[in-house]
């Protein structure tokens, strides 16, 4: 048996499954791409191209005319040809826009950019995206204030994302528009539980399927009483500034309610762990966060122990975290392997955090991956990408190793990539 050619057929069959991505950055209301600057303004060609040596003030020239954007960027992809971020771009080239060559140069790019711009002007330009891409449903990551209007909801599907809640409420714009979205004027603990209350009342209401947060490595959650939030929130509503401790209790005590909300909704809780914001100051917009290896998934023990009816599906920023993510969902019934985030998305990393948590994770505990794209373009080569890993992983360890046959191997692929994301969300 040629492993590539059992590899090439699990992937085939993969390739066929229709998808749920449990978590993206979608704009439902525009989701799909207007012009070729939408894809390469992703953050992943911005900050590739900068870190080559395009200057940030060519990419983020104010009123700079997307044409022309591109353009600049595009001198810069020679350097980017062996990343797999430029496959991505070609891949999406090649099938959405009948794009005929495998180099993105400054001698064929004018062309490409105006089959795309009338492709993408198409009115059911969408519609062709969806179905190219195999994409059923959309996670969103919605702002806590989104009145959830104006979109198909069964196709784009809610998901309250609380990190201005948790880490911004000193914040007298996040005071008003928490006060705005709930009709609740947030002035002791009781009445911002109770406004917290209302956003999850509101999200569920619209078929809202998961909370959601990213969390930087220093954060610890704690249980904080009514109490001993009192004088930190009174500090932050009347403008004073708070100390360190009276911010890391003020957050404690909010992420605490919202995973108390979790077991009330029976919402999944989704933990994205690991981001220092701001690293990189001069770097271009999205391309400033990086993560280090001080963060340890032990800082979540109070929690994933105060919260046993709570799903918590986990990604984690650094590869190096995934053998104790692993390690986690081995030990604790709450705990989901989630995905493959950001700086751990290409295949050197998706392939071995892959094979450990199928090697060692129940089954039923791994959602395999999401796109996290900003534009609906991005979930065919992304999911294509991990299709890929995944029926290799398949292939080697499971048909090849342990001789399962190769139905045996796709069911396991399948739940992987939807099953269980059907399941732990509800959907």
């Amino acid at each position: 048996m040629s492993s590539n050619d059992l590899t090439r057929r699990l992937a085939d069959e993969l390739h066929r499954l229709p998808l749920i991505d449990p978590h993206s950055h979608i704009n439902p209301h525009a989701a799909a791409s207007t012009t070729l600057a939408d894809l390469l303004g992703y953050h992943y060609y911005t900050e590739l191209a900068h870190s080559a040596g395009l200057p940030k003030s060519q990419i983020e020239e104010p009123g700079l005319d997307p044409k022309e954007k591109v353009h600049r960027l595009v001198g810069k992809l020679a350097d980017l040809e062996n990343t797999i971020q430029y496959s991505w771009l070609i891949e999406m080239c090649q099938v959405f826009f009948g794009f005929q060559d495998d180099r993105l140069t400054l001698a064929n790019w004018e062309s490409l950019y105006d089959t795309a711009a009338k492709k993408m002007a198409q009115p059911d330009w969408e519609e062709q995206v969806l179905k190219t891409s195999r994409l059923e449903q959309v996670f969103l990551t919605n702002d806590f204030d989104d009145p959830l209007t104006g979109f198909d909801t069964n196709r784009y599907i809610p998901c309250l994302r609380t990190d201005d809640l948790v880490f911004h409420l000193a914040k007298p714009e996040t005071q008003q528009r928490l006060a705005k979205a709930t009709g609740i004027a947030v002035s002791n603990a009781q009445t911002l539980v109770a406004a917290l209350g209302k956003l999850f009342q509101h999200f569920t209401a619209h078929g809202c399927r998961a909370c959601a947060i990213s969390l930087p490595p220093s954060f610890a959650p704690e249980p904080v009483s009514a109490n001993d939030v009192e004088a930190p929130l009174h500090a932050a509503l009347t403008g004073k500034p708070l100390s360190a401790c009276e911010a890391t209790t003020l957050s404690n005590f909010v992420f605490w309610n919202l995973a108390q909300y979790c077991v009330e909704f029976k919402l999944p809780f989704d933990l994205m762990i690991g981001v220092n914001r701001r690293v990189y100051a001069d770097g271009v917009y999205q391309g400033q966060d990086l993560f280090d290896q001080r963060c340890s998934l032990i800082q979540y023990q109070k929690l994933l122990n105060a919260f046993p009816q709570v799903t918590f599906p986990i990604s984690v920023l650094a590869n190096s975290s995934n053998h104790e993510l692993v390690s986690y969902a081995w030990i604790f019934p709450n705990v989901v392997t989630n995905g493959h985030w950001w700086y751990s998305n290409i295949p050197a990393y998706i392939e071995n955090d892959c094979r450990s948590r199928l090697q060692a994770v129940p089954q039923t505990k791994q959602i395999g991956y999401y796109s996290d794209m900003y534009k609906l373009e991005f979930g065919l080569p992304k999911f294509t990408m991990y299709r890929r890993v995944l029926a290799k992983v398949l292939a080697d360890d499971f048909v090849i190793a342990r001789g399962w046959s190769e139905e045996r191997a796709l069911e396991l692929g399948r739940l992987t990539l939807r099953g269980n994301v059907q399941r732990i969300f509800g959907m």
